[in-house]
């Protein structure tokens, strides 16, 4: 089980910048990020871009018109789930 924390971003996208603004103040460099529903459209937010470990939910991908950048991975419900039993903290910003 990881020490680092798991954030789950899933917000409308009119709260999806103060979402990134709040995580970015609370995150660090070993946690990881998984953008879900709307918030998927700020993946390639200079925030995002700088994070090393990010997450998108394949369903998801439908919302997209660009190619996802190298560090985004992408996961099926299965491995989301085994992700968040990975981590000893997951906090949820809506």
């Amino acid at each position: 089980m990881s020490q680092h924390t798991l954030f789950l971003i899933q917000s409308e996208f009119g709260k999806t910048s103060a979402c990134l603004e709040q995580w970015a103040s609370m995150s660090n460099a070993n946690d990881a990020v998984v953008l879900m529903g709307d918030a998927i459209l700020f993946v390639q937010d200079a925030r995002i871009q700088q994070h090393t470990t990010v997450y998108v939910l394949e369903t998801d991908l439908d919302l997209l018109a660009t190619p996802l950048s190298q560090n985004v991975q992408t996961l099926t419900y299965a491995t989301f789930a085994d992700l968040v039993l990975d981590f000893k903290r997951c906090i949820s910003l809506k």
